[in-house]
């Protein structure tokens, strides 16, 4: 079983990397393009897991342990079969 975690910051919180990001894409002629640029980190694991349900909740311990900063960063959880 696969788990896809997919880590961002927060709306409302500065993504001084993403600013870069779109300021650099402006420069490169797609101004008219990228309205916004937010970056975040992907993360992939390979589980040891019952089921998709016990897959889910340890992930989630992981991410409010490690994985995120829950007080800046949202996460996703996707589970692959």
């Amino acid at each position: 079983m696969k788990a896809i975690v997919n880590v961002a910051l927060k709306q409302g919180v500065l993504d001084d990397q993403g600013k870069a990001t779109h300021h650099a894409l402006d420069t490169l002629g797609f101004k008219d393009v990228v309205k916004d640029v937010r970056i975040g980190k992907q993360i992939i694991m390979e589980l040891n897991a019952l089921n998709e349900e016990e897959a889910k909740e340890e992930v989630t311990k992981m991410c409010e342990k490690l994985l995120a900063n829950t007080v800046i960063e949202d996460y996703q959880i996707e589970i692959v079969g």
